[in-house]
């Protein structure tokens, strides 16, 4: 067949992509192909013409750590390959054990889970209004380890077929008019990005337990955020897939563990190598086509790095907590907010204390003191009024069944006599945020407790 007049052969200008095609889009690039552990068959939907090269190049070679490439690429220390996909690396909130009072630093599960809480419908604990927060209450089941991390269906991926087709349809384009130099560098990319989410998507997503953290504290516990506190309780097996675990990436050559950089160090060359070479070949290439066929490139290119950015734009830790949560066995979370701080500490302790039994009174009264105090570490709780607001607090709270709420009153005949007028009001205000809990539980908190388990 002889080849089709090229559309502007007579033009004298000329379209010089070489540098636009490797540097451009390569953060948006990134963020989709991170997603082919989260939506299903999304590894085999890779084969269009991805901008970004140079950022791949970079990442791959950070991954794959290979001396050569330190004068090509910034030298770094090699990331582990989902933190280095996004898809792992954020620090989670304190989890304090209710009945050891241990804490213990979290990882990305529970960053996950308290973003997850945050998507709930929240339930509005009437009192006192001053600085919002967020109570979750989560119970959680038994949790298979063995079980990978569930995706997203197959019906979310499918939109790739767009760029896919744009791709194959620019790259027959050239190829008419024989412009072998853009066919070759439209065909190459589509080659490297395809590879790629083969090569990087060939594994599954999975809890691992920390062996760092073998010794566990039994439930209850919470975690304790700037702005939100969940409250978990349950089987000690899915409270530690929260608070003690990890992502990790298990590959048909065995798992891949964050900080190893052996074993991840062949995915990055093989990735390393495809977009490096892309990525100079583009530079000599892509100023020898026409006019036409650059236009087919930097269509291809456009069509891709738009279904790229569109990928990106969505929040990948809310998937990815979503997913985690289904993967848990979908234990129902609630939600609710409260006014004050000082309500939300008497709260969370009334949910964490509602079915436990204390081997002494004093055990019981250091446990719930703790909890008040990690709830409310800037409060002055050792004199005046945050100490007698506390002591009567702790004292009800050991009381729990007394619906009359007598241990939240101010004494005229006791110590409280003592207090000055605006001591007195102060200790009223803070007895009142106190009061709004219990009555909230009371009324309640039984609806709540009985319907936990299941989401």
């Amino acid at each position: 067949m002889p080849p089709l007049d090229t559309p502007f052969a007579d033009s004298k200008f000329t379209l010089d992509l070489s540098g636009v095609a490797s540097f451009f889009g390569g953060e948006e690039a990134i963020s989709a192909l991170a997603t082919v552990h989260l939506y299903e068959a999304r590894r085999w939907l890779g084969w269009y013409n991805c901008p970004g090269t140079f950022s791949f190049a970079a990442r791959f070679a950070r991954m794959a750590n290979p001396r050569a490439w330190d004068g090509l690429f910034s030298p770094r220390s090699p990331p582990p390959v989902l933190l280095g996909l996004g898809l792992d690396g954020k620090t989670g909130p304190n989890y304090i054990a209710a009945l050891s009072g241990t804490m213990v630093h979290t990882g990305h599960l529970a960053h996950l889970t308290i973003k997850r809480s945050k998507e709930m419908k929240e339930v509005l604990i009437p009192g006192r209004l001053t600085n919002p927060i967020d109570v979750a209450y989560l119970v959680m089941g038994p949790v298979d380890y063995n079980a990978p991390i569930k995706r997203l269906p197959l019906s979310y991926a499918l939109s790739a077929l767009i760029p896919i087709t744009v791709s194959v349809t620019t790259c027959i384009m050239c190829a008419l008019v024989y412009d072998w130099c853009s066919f070759s560098m439209i065909f190459l990319g589509m080659v490297s990005s395809g590879l790629a989410s083969f090569v990087v998507g060939r594994g599954r997503l999975m809890i691992k337990k920390s062996v760092r953290n073998s010794v566990t504290d039994p439930p209850p516990g919470i975690l304790l955020g700037e702005d939100s506190v969940v409250v978990i309780k349950g089987a000690e097996i899915g409270v530690n897939a929260i608070t003690r675990a990890r992502f990790e990436l298990d590959t048909d050559l065995g798992t891949l563990p964050r900080g190893a950089r052996h074993s991840y160090s062949a995915m990055g060359v093989v990735c390393l190598f495809l977009f490096t070479t892309q990525f100079i070949l583009q530079l000599l290439l892509i100023p020898q086509g026409t006019l036409f066929g650059q236009i087919m490139f930097i269509v291809s290119l456009s069509v891709s790095w738009t279904y790229n950015y569109y990928l990106s734009s969505f929040d990948t830790e809310k998937i990815q907590a979503k997913l985690l949560f289904q993967t848990l066995g979908s234990p129902r979370i609630y939600r609710f907010c409260v006014g004050t701080r000082m309500t939300m500490a008497v709260l969370v302790c009334l949910m964490l204390f509602d079915d436990v039994t204390d081997s002494s009174a004093e055990e019981g009264q250091d446990r719930r003191l703790g909890i008040l105090q990690a709830c409310l570490p800037h409060l002055h709780a050792t004199r005046g009024v945050w100490k007698k607001w506390m002591d009567k607090v702790v004292e009800q709270l050991m009381n729990a069944d007394d619906l009359s709420l007598s241990r939240l009153t101010i004494d005229e005949e006791d110590e409280d006599a003592l207090l000055s007028e605006s001591e007195r009001a102060l200790l009223f205000t803070l007895l009142g945020d106190a009061r709004a809990a219990f009555e909230w539980y009371f009324d309640n908190w039984t609806m709540y407790s009985s319907t936990s388990t299941k989401g």
